[in-house]
């Protein structure tokens, strides 16, 4: 089964490759005509979206050029009027044949660093330039659709890039045949989200820029910005148990990927996990011993509406707050070795689909969440507190939901509470003016205001990763069951 999938994907590349060879061929042969296909065309070079030609040449000097042909040769070949006559018509076809193989092997590629950063870190943008034909070009402009003004832009266009989130960045090269060149840019984007590049206008012409081609290419790139994250110290909550006090009980799972040592067979013991390298180094039989399991999970559930009532609108700071607030939960779940999972009810961009990160252990699990909150939007998909009910039921039983909210409101308690008294642990986090309203029971609650440290504009880590990431307590090998001290 495996050769046949190579064969299928090498004919499909050879295909291809031969369709985008004979694509190139039909350009070259019609492109001195100026009849070229654009089918040809976007199947030798990509997509285009649509191609515009001007010209500040008139149509009537081809039949004034011809006049004065007649003209010369009806005077007696007077050298004025045939050499007026010949170099119109030589500059007519010099110039529309250069116009036609202008953009003739001419490509643009952008390269990053990253394309995944924290708000405001940098991003090094390469774009490079390449002419894979003899003819020269003298002049070559590209207009490249950013989100956002390099960094070497005035402190205009920068802001005016912010607001409006386009700007347009254009280069204009002067290249010989068969010649490349490169351009360095810097991006720092200040707010999280997804963003696209693209697409790119291509511009040239012949060389005494009397005629000029224009085409629009379907090339688009996509950067990731993660959401800001903190410590928690620095979000009011305790660095150490901050969902409630641990005891510990005794192991009742083992990680067979862990291995602690050896010891002697004892009657019971699998067969499967004998040490069969020990048994034969030591004379008898040998068990390996595993590293007891700690199994905690934490789910966090992001409310995005910001409101009680979703005609009201939203609140962008708040929602961004809550986002932080999500992704630092998450973060340090991680950092603790727990398995972290995240459903947020705000739909991802062009869709109408709830976010939903199943909860895992796996090394990438962090970055899977942090593009998941990256993509959050304020349109929320339901309410909140029936996704947590619909949700329950599929994690551990051991887990500790943990929501995040802008808004407290009567059917979130009820939910609470429910999760609580079907034994779930529970925890909120209210980002609302307001600390959470009373009537909640034992179930644990913080209460993070707009006051934070974290979300003071003054307050600038030395760099955003390490405060994020760096200032984080290690966990304590425990490696035992976790339990709730729920006698507060």
């Amino acid at each position: 089964m495996t050769e046949n999938i190579q064969e299928i994907h090498l004919v499909v590349r050879e295909n291809q490759q031969e369709a985008q060879k004979q694509a190139r061929q039909n350009v070259m042969r019609t492109a001195l005509t100026g009849q070229v296909n654009m089918a040809d065309i976007a199947q030798a070079r990509g997509l285009v979206l649509r191609e515009r030609e001007n010209s500040i040449f008139s149509d009537a000097w081809v039949p004034l050029a011809v006049l004065f042909l007649i003209i010369g040769l009806a005077a007696g070949r007077q050298p004025t009027m045939l050499a007026l006559g010949l170099v119109l018509l030589l500059i007519v076809g010099v110039s529309t044949t250069w116009k036609n193989l202008s953009l003739l092997g001419v490509s643009y590629e952008r390269r990053f660093n990253r394309n995944r950063v924290f708000p405001g870190e940098p991003i090094e943008m390469t774009v490079t330039v390449r002419n894979d034909k003899a003819l020269p070009l003298t002049w070559l402009q590209f207009r490249d659709e950013l989100p956002i003004a390099t960094d070497n832009e005035h402190a205009i266009s920068q802001m005016s890039s912010e607001i409006t989130g386009r700007y347009w960045l254009q280069n204009t090269f002067s290249l010989s045949g068969r010649e490349q060149t490169e351009r360095q840019f810097t991006l720092r984007f200040p707010k999280r989200g997804y963003y696209k590049l693209g697409p790119v206008s291509y511009e040239s012409g012949d060389i005494f820029t009397l005629f000029t081609i224009q085409r629009d290419h379907q090339y688009i790139d996509q950067l990731i910005i993660f959401p800001q994250i903190y410590p928690l110290e620095e979000l009011g909550l305790p660095a150490k148990e901050p969902f409630g006090d641990v005891k510990i009980l005794r192991s009742l799972f083992t990680d067979p990927i862990k291995t602690q040592g050896v010891r002697d067979y004892q009657p019971g013991d699998r067969f499967r996990d004998v040490h069969w390298k020990a048994t034969a180094v030591r004379g008898n039989i040998q068990t390996k011993v595993y590293d007891p399991s700690t199994g905690m999970t934490i789910a966090v559930f992001l409310n995005v509406a910001t409101f009680a009532k979703h005609w009201m609108g939203f609140d962008p700071e708040l929602l961004e707050r809550g986002v932080s607030v999500a992704g630092s939960i998450a973060n340090y779940g991680v950092q603790q070795s727990w398995g972290v999972g995240v459903y947020a009810n705000g739909s991802v961009p062009n869709s109408d689909q709830p976010i939903r990160v199943q909860p895992s252990r796996s090394p990438e699990q962090l970055a899977h969440v942090l593009e998941a909150l990256a993509a959050v939007t304020e349109f929320a998909t339901g309410a909140i507190e029936n996704m947590m009910l619909r949700t329950s039921p599929s994690l551990p039983w051991a887990s500790t939901i943990v929501l995040v909210t802008a808004v407290v409101t009567e059917e979130i308690m009820v939910a609470l509470i429910r999760l609580k008294e079907a034994g779930r642990r529970v925890v909120l986090i209210s980002l609302a003016d307001e600390p959470p309203p009373k009537g909640l029971g034992n179930i644990l609650a913080y209460h993070i205001p707009a006051s934070a440290p974290a979300f003071q504009k003054e307050h600038k880590p030395n760099t955003l990763t390490e405060a994020a990431l760096g200032s984080i307590p290690s966990p304590e090998p425990v490696g035992l069951e976790f339990e709730l001290d729920d006698t507060n």
